[in-house]
């Protein structure tokens, strides 16, 4: 069973989620949402020079924006946007392992779905599938004023 707000023909597609992150740090990075299942929402970043910190490993704030840019769409897909808008409350991470090349995948999954709060898991991993990353985010869901 889906966890997603409006499933069905008038949900985003992969390709219009990633049009949210234009002219902004998650088009800096490179970050691109590459599937959504039914209770996940996973994307990618490359591990380069403008995710390297100086002594050319993934840099912890990297992590940090991909983990809080997957966990803050997958909550604003669980709310009617139009009514609700969802901001990080809080981010904690654990970096496990270091990375130089390639790419890292994010998978955010729920821990907590709320009316006002949500808490999200990112699982971040290198290419061979070994843990780099974990982070907890929390997301508050503000109601839109009219």
């Amino acid at each position: 069973m889906s966890i997603w707000f409006g499933t069905g023909e008038n949900f985003p597609d992969v390709a219009q989620l990633n049009q949210f992150g234009r002219r902004s740090l998650v088009e800096h990075l490179d970050i691109r949402v590459t599937e959504v299942g039914d209770d996940f929402l996973a994307g990618t970043m490359p591990v380069d020079a403008r995710t390297h910190q100086p002594f050319g490993l993934l840099h912890g704030g990297a992590s940090v924006a991909l983990a809080e840019t997957l966990g803050s769409l997958a909550a604003t897909l669980c709310v009617d946007s139009t009514r609700f808008s969802c901001v990080g409350q809080e981010i904690n991470a654990n970096h496990i392992r270091a990375v130089s090349s390639g790419h890292v995948t994010g998978i955010a999954k729920p821990i907590h779905i709320g009316k006002r709060s949500h808490v999200w898991e990112i699982r971040i991993v290198s290419e061979r599938g070994e843990l780099v990353c974990i982070a907890r985010l929390t997301v508050f869901v503000l109601e839109r004023k009219p």
